[in-house]
């Protein structure tokens, strides 16, 4: 338990940093114009917020302490 405890803390700490250094991304698809079966459409990339990474460094952080002080 307090092995997985650390390794989940530490792998939110490192998705944290990476969300925080402005790496994390996922792509949004908008239709533009629906004429009968034809569309266009465009995809464009859209950062995460940076809060997410917080939290997750956050979380992580107290997973990972949790797991090394918990006896």
């Amino acid at each position: 338990m307090r092995a997985a405890l650390i390794v989940i803390g530490i792998l939110l700490l490192a998705a944290g940093i990476w969300i925080v250094l402005g790496h994390g991304s996922y792509q949004q698809t908008d239709t533009l114009l629906q004429v009968g079966s034809a569309k266009v459409t465009a995809t464009r990339d859209k950062a995460l917020p940076s809060w997410l990474g917080v939290a997750s460094i956050v979380a992580g952080g107290l997973l990972a302490l949790g797991g090394l002080i918990k006896r």
